[in-house]
């Protein structure tokens, strides 16, 4: 059975968690941007230096991946990274830390 606990937050919990966001956001930018920039040296070395022989797509494709799957954890788009998910996994753990410790009193 579990207990729905409310959170109320005060105002410095807000600039606190509305600063975290605005670094997140800030750092899936910076990431973005050095994928970018990385990735068209890249393709300039290759066509630059061996063009019969393809290769930049290799860190294009992987390192994209990991670009979308930042963004969509910034900006909450995959439900299991987002701030719902986290909220719910807090409390079950601080439930069954308040259950353990109650178990042995």
């Amino acid at each position: 059975m579990g207990v729905i606990m409310e959170i109320n937050y005060n105002e410095e919990d807000k600039y606190y968690q509305a600063k975290k966001k605005v670094e997140n956001i800030k750092g899936f930018y910076s990431n973005l941007t050095s994928y970018i920039g990385v990735n068209i040296v890249l393709i300039f070395i290759n066509l630059y230096t061996t063009p019969n022989h393809l290769w930049f797509y290799w860190p294009l494709m992987w390192w994209g991946i990991g670009v979308v799957f930042h963004g969509l954890k910034v900006f909450e788009v995959f439900p299991v990274l987002g701030k719902g998910w986290e909220e719910r996994k807090i409390r079950e753990i601080m439930e069954k830390e308040k259950e353990n410790k109650n178990k042995w009193q």
